[in-house]
């Protein structure tokens, strides 16, 4: 399937690690220009270096915990430079635990890397798209939107406010030519998983091994994610050939999730 993204600019946040830097890879192959968004300048340039016509794509180096520089450097880069068609919005995941005795920063800092940045950030770029008749925003959250996961309260509850934001958002931009989804990763090969399997392993006295093997054994597929897989997803809702989905929540999860 050609996806045509040749001459489209996309913005792919937390793109050196992951599902976002798989992300990155995956539009640059299509063709789109990719500019990465993250806080390490060091590993930014080594993930342009690896994206096909490398010489194309740009970054910006910023951190989530402050959305207002986030937003400024963001509209700094389009005055000088273009606006984006496509927005991946995608941060690394709160810390686990369970919900009740999480503290109300932890909620805060969650609030501030997810829907607070996900938010400027779409009120910074759309107005290019609107301009072009053309936008895809898409949202990298949780299968915890539809199933909340046991032992990470906070990143259910702000994962649980990104979907409902998006959903609004959609149902505001549509008439734009503008689509907004979100995708719903499932137990993917990351960092992040690796330390959730870490943490079970300590708490039940079981081996690293044993922890991973008993997370694969509730996925039907019985293995875990590739993030090339998570980006193949987030790839074709950006595309012209996703123009009509707009407003759902996409689980790319091997079926491990009970509802449909």
């Amino acid at each position: 399937m050609d996806l045509k993204l040749n001459n489209k600019f996309a913005l792919v946040c937390g793109s050196t690690a992951g599902i976002g830097k798989a992300t990155a890879i995956s539009l640059a192959n299509e063709g789109a220009i990719v500019t990465l968004v993250a806080r390490n300048e060091d590993k930014l340039k080594q993930v342009i270096s690896e994206l096909s016509n490398s010489k194309k794509h740009s970054y910006i180096a910023a951190d989530f915990s402050n959305p207002d520089e986030l937003q400024n450097k963001v509209s700094d880069f389009i005055k000088k430079n273009h606006g984006f068609h496509i927005l991946v919005n995608n941060t690394g995941g709160p810390a686990g635990g369970p919900v009740f005795t999480a503290k109300i920063e932890e909620f805060e800092n969650a609030f501030t890397h997810h829907l607070k940045c996900n938010h400027v950030l779409a009120q910074t770029v759309v107005p290019f798209m609107k301009e072009e008749g053309y936008g895809r925003i898409i949202n990298i959250i949780s299968t915890s939107v539809k199933q909340p996961l046991d032992g990470l309260g906070v990143s259910n509850t702000i994962r649980g406010a990104v979907a409902n934001w998006s959903k609004t958002l959609a149902n505001e931009l549509g008439q734009f030519g503008i689509t907004v989804n979100n995708v719903l990763p499932g137990a993917t090969d990351t960092d992040r998983l690796a330390e959730i399997i870490k943490n079970n392993s300590v708490k039940t006295g079981n081996s690293v091994e044993e922890s991973a093997n008993a997370m694969k054994s509730g996925v039907p597929a019985k293995r875990f994610a590739r993030p090339e897989e998570l980006a193949y997803a987030v790839t074709f809702l950006a595309s012209d050939c996703a123009s009509y989905i707009n407003g759902v929540n996409l689980p790319v999860d091997g079926g491990r999730t009970k509802s449909l």
